[in-house]
């Protein structure tokens, strides 16, 4: 078992939002992809545990995370919900679990408490926040007495989060990054295209090698196919140069697609 819940080989995770084949997920777990993320609102934690239960990959060599809807953040709730989590996953344990966005029933003094209580049981390895800013994500640290793990927010060759990612590599945690493709912007943004006709690639795969290749950020790009599963994780072999990267990072523009 890994020590720690995103030192998973190779370094890109498969988020499983809308993914509702387990299939789909086992496919993934062969291909080679390790980190597996779902969330309590995709209600899909169950289709994701009988992919890994499908998968020959032995569970102990994976990293599995979920998140804690914004209303079932009440202490209790946080126990009872991560419970049923479990249950639907099929396991007796989570690799990282998420407070998934600091809204609604989010108390940090009532609420973290909870998920230091679910990692003293065994039930959840690491504690993550998704959605925080960096003084949100400071205020979790002072409260929390696990570590803070990861953060998961929206990063793309758009949204380009400099300022968090200085958090993150400045406090020891990682940027777990979602909708790396800017929700396929990025295939028609002309210095991504510029960088992939220089290597031969898929501007998909110059998004997500232009993250990966960054100290710190796990994307988690979602796949409806197995060709996709294989083009993402191919990404990791693609190694942009001092140019390529100077090139994507020129985009003078900034989109957020999610509030």
């Amino acid at each position: 078992m890994n020590d720690d819940p995103l030192d998973v080989t190779p370094k890109l995770g498969l988020g499983t939002m809308g993914i509702e084949d387990p299939d789909r997920i086992a496919s993934a777990v062969e291909l080679g992809y390790r980190h597996l993320d779902t969330a309590q609102i995709y209600e899909n934690e169950g289709v994701v545990g009988r992919g890994v239960e499908r998968a020959s990959v032995e569970r102990a060599d994976l990293s599995v995370a979920t998140k804690v809807w914004a209303d079932s953040l009440a202490p209790e709730d946080v126990l009872a919900s991560t419970r049923e989590s479990l249950d639907e996953l099929g396991v007796g344990y989570v690799d990282l679990l998420y407070v998934h966005r600091p809204i609604d029933t989010y108390d940090p003094e009532a609420t973290l408490p909870a998920f230091d209580r679910l990692r003293e049981e065994g039930r959840v390895r690491a504690v993550g926040v998704s959605n925080f800013d960096a003084e949100q994500v400071a205020e979790a640290r002072e409260i929390l007495d696990a570590p803070v793990a990861a953060n998961q927010v929206e990063m793309h060759p758009l949204y380009r989060q400099d300022d968090l990612l200085a958090d993150a590599r400045r406090r020891g945690y990682s940027l777990v990054a979602y909708s790396p493709l800017a929700q396929g912007e990025v295939f028609d943004l002309p210095e991504i295209r510029a960088v992939a006709e220089k290597h031969d690639a898929t501007p998909a795969q110059v998004s997500l090698a232009w993250l990966a290749g960054k100290e710190n950020v796990v994307p988690i790009p979602r796949s409806s196919s197995d060709d996709h599963l294989r083009e993402n994780l191919a990404a990791l072999e693609l190694s942009l140069d001092d140019e390529d990267v100077a090139r994507i990072e020129s985009i003078d523009r900034q989109k957020k697609l999610f509030e």
